[in-house]
């Protein structure tokens, strides 16, 4: 069976274009393949490496929304990044036969800098990110990575060193990865934007009550719509990309039928779409708190994740090591 490898950085609470663009693909490609999936905790010191004190609870709050939404710990190896000491060494090993051209034309190192440009992130960990982005795919020879379309350029990159490492030590060791796209690529936050934590503008996984209500009734719709006697069109409602997740087949019929007659208001349309996230989130909440209060039985998932995943990088690191004649 083929090995699949994916991972996030632990840097705060995961929204639902998390759980739409991420998560569900995930918990399909557990049935189709050998899957590791890790928290990325050494990623996110490339951002936030000033102040790492929630780290270690959002790796938990992380895990948790994982399993609580679907992900099977059975079927998939949950890991973190720095429990494997392989991903340290075969790092640098890589970074030794990395060109530094190819680092610097990574279309989304200005993208990433302008985003996060109330951070302090010109750093080697920063631009020297896509090789360690590189080495957790390898090492665990993942044939797949579940990614976005925006992403493929990251991922081309990864398969240029592997290539390269191939061609320089004359041995078919690593994998050149293929792309895994998603079916949703990106989700709208309430002010129209991509979703994002840094723009603030996120419905969270974990969110309910009062919280919930309040942003998903404050989501944007047609600008153009000013009165509720005014016709709407819904594909220029930012609402509506909730709408086709969430509702039903019949009620997306009838707001396309009547959003354009003006014979639903934007909010009794956006109160549907409530009730529907709330069905759709009340059953992951339960889960979730059960098993943020049950940490012994999140820390074994995680040494039984660390296990499996060590087990093959070190498999790997060892061939790695054998090709460059350094097992001495």
């Amino acid at each position: 069976m083929n090995n699949v490898l994916s991972g996030m950085r632990p840097t705060g609470k995961l929204h639902l274009g998390h759980l739409h663009g991420v998560l569900e693909n995930w918990i399909e490609l557990q049935h189709k393949y050998n899957c590791y999936y890790f928290a990325a905790d050494w990623h996110a010191l490339t951002s936030d490496y000033k102040d790492t004190s929630n780290i270690k609870n959002n790796i938990y709050d992380m895990i948790a929304d994982w399993i609580s939404v679907g992900i099977d710990p059975e079927k998939v190896a949950i890991f973190i990044q720095s429990h494997i000491k392989e991903h340290a060494e075969l790092h640098l090993l890589i970074s030794m036969i990395t060109p530094l051209g190819w680092l610097e034309r990574n279309p989304t190192y200005k993208e990433v800098k302008e985003e996060l440009s109330e951070k302090d992130i010109n750093s080697y960990g920063f631009l020297g990110y896509p090789v360690l982005q590189t080495v957790d795919i390898i090492l665990y020879k993942a044939k797949y990575v579940p990614i976005g379309i925006d992403q493929l350029p990251h991922l081309e990159l990864s398969r240029e060193i592997a290539r390269r490492f191939n061609f320089l030590y004359n041995r078919e060791v690593f994998i050149e990865p293929q792309p895994l796209f998603t079916k949703v690529t990106k989700l709208s936050g309430i002010d129209g934007r991509k979703m994002s934590k840094s723009y603030g503008n996120s419905i969270y996984i974990s969110d309910y009550g009062k919280t919930l209500s309040d942003k998903v009734l404050n989501l944007i719709t047609d600008t153009n719509r000013v009165r509720r006697k005014d016709p709407g069109d819904p594909d220029k409602c930012m609402a509506f990309e909730f709408h086709k997740l969430y509702l039903s087949e019949e009620e997306i019929l009838m707001i396309k039928r009547e959003c354009p007659t003006a014979g639903i208001g934007c909010f009794d349309c956006k109160k549907i779409l409530l009730n529907r996230i709330v069905e759709k989130l009340s059953p992951i909440h339960h889960k979730r708190e059960e098993l943020l209060s049950k940490k012994d039985y999140l820390n074994d998932i995680i040494a039984d994740g660390d296990k499996r995943a060590k087990a093959k990088a070190s498999e790997t690191l060892k061939e790695c090591l054998e090709v460059m004649n350094l097992n001495y």
